[in-house]
């Protein structure tokens, strides 16, 4: 059976892991920690003028919130244009199409 520590003991480490941590990290470094609450890296924009040369396109994660009725109708839109074969038929294209137009008429894309 191990030896009983306190718990001022068992806080205050030596600077060696512990057999538990050896076990989960196999001899690697430990992760730095980070919040739970991290945003994710937003990539850097090409400079003005200049477009990505392999014309893809990134996109990251973007969550609001929207009137009931809206997403209602923009959720029948989609579906029924899915089944229609027409495009833009997901959320993401139909709202970036949306957008995209407001976005340019007030100066945010060029």
């Amino acid at each position: 059976m191990n030896e009983r520590k306190t718990l001022v003991e068992g806080l205050t480490g030596s600077g060696e892991r512990s057999a538990e941590e050896e076990f989960v990290y196999a001899g690697k470094s430990k992760a730095p920690q980070t919040p739970a609450t991290a945003m994710p890296p937003i990539p850097e924009t090409p400079a003005e003028g200049k477009l990505p040369t392999n014309n893809s396109v990134v996109r990251v994660p973007l969550t609001t919130r929207i009137r009931s009725d809206f997403a209602l109708a923009l959720k029948r839109a989609s579906l029924q244009r899915q089944l229609s074969g027409v495009s833009p038929n997901t959320l993401q294209d139909i709202l970036e199409d949306a957008l995209e137009p407001w976005l340019r008429s007030n100066g945010y894309l060029n």
